[in-house]
């Protein structure tokens, strides 16, 4: 695919969104990207339903009434990079379950689909590592482990976080850090087609000290795709999304997750995660119960503000995040 351009650049960080651009070398660019919406266009089969599973009322006399329930605002993370992989697979090759992340962004006011935005997500391998940040990560993700496994990891986590996560799991960390090194895999951006929906390929994300297993994403909006790619708009989300305790104790049976020395933090252990189930961000899974290492759908709902600016570098407790997002959320 040409949109998948290995383009090895300087890392760089952007902490003003409102002007952002993701760079796609090589021509065949906007091509690509027009391509994705016949990938995308089947991934929300019997999804009508699950569209208004936060709706708190459809359309009311007054108007006064929202019909879907804004998705939880979360930290942004030390791990993110505004990249240059313009892509739907974002696995490199990676080891791990294959995993299909369906996801749909209305406006949560009126709940038309927003189609041509931007959508990030990046998260860490198998084994808790983050690309660009292996050296830092190293220590939370359990690394390479030898030896026999542990099995399915519980209990209180060990060890050394990663740098930028807070100890202990209560907050004050989150801070960004500078890329340490030029990879980039389990990272991409894909555009929104006019149903609102973006599929991208990936693998099923492990766990590292202090959090659960999710993965980072962020909708821009009101920017204009062009030949070099997505360039202007703003952020009008930043969130993440999470796996339900079953999926993920049936993933940690299956090489290399079942190698991991690191024990895990729970869903509801969570300090990031606010409970409150599919606007929290948690998502609707589909899987062979027996064998779910042949591979994992999921899809969800993200209903945004798409005239709100929300970076994920400040308190999540904001005026105009979401009421139930948790004012402490700061880890990676």
């Amino acid at each position: 695919m040409t949109g998948n351009t290995e383009n090895q650049q300087g890392p760089r960080h952007k902490r003003d969104l409102t002007r952002r651009k993701v760079v796609v070398a090589g021509a065949g660019a906007v091509a690509a990207v027009g391509a994705g919406g016949a990938l995308a266009a089947g991934a929300f089969a019997g999804e009508s339903g699950t569209a208004k599973a936060g709706a708190s009322a459809t359309g009311t006399a007054s108007g006064s009434e929202i019909c879907y329930k804004l998705t939880s605002e979360t930290t942004e993370g030390p791990y993110y990079i505004d990249a240059d992989k313009l892509r739907q697979d974002i696995t490199e090759d990676k080891e791990g379950i294959p995993l299909t992340l369906s996801i749909k962004v209305i406006d949560s006011e009126t709940c038309e689909p927003l189609r041509n935005v931007a959508v990030d997500i990046w998260h860490c391998d198998a084994l808790g590592i983050y690309s660009g940040y292996e050296s830092l990560s190293t220590g939370g993700g359990g690394g390479a482990p030898t030896g026999a496994p542990s099995g399915t990891p519980t209990g209180t986590p060990t060890g050394e976080p990663p740098t930028g996560a807070p100890s202990g799991g209560t907050g004050g960390g989150g801070v960004h850090e500078e890329p340490t090194d030029d990879e980039r895999y389990l990272r991409g951006t894909w555009k929104t087609d006019r149903r609102g929906l973006v599929t991208f390929r990936t693998v099923f994300p492990g766990w590292y000290r202090g959090r659960c297993v999710h993965i980072h994403t962020k909708v821009h909006v009101d920017g204009e795709w062009t030949d070099a790619g997505y360039e202007g708009g703003h952020t009008c989300h930043t969130g993440q999304f999470f796996f339900d305790e079953e999926s993920v104790l049936a993933s940690a049976e299956v090489e290399p997750y079942s190698t991991s020395t690191t024990e895990r933090t729970t869903l509801t252990e969570d300090t990031i995660y606010d409970q409150s189930g599919t606007q929290g961000g948690l998502l609707k899974l589909k899987y062979d119960k027996k064998n779910i290492a042949k591979g994992v759908q999921a899809s969800i709902t993200v209903g945004v503000d798409p005239e709100a600016t929300h970076t994920g570098t400040d308190d999540a407790g904001r005026p105009g995040a979401s009421a139930t997002a948790s004012p402490s959320a700061s880890a990676s």
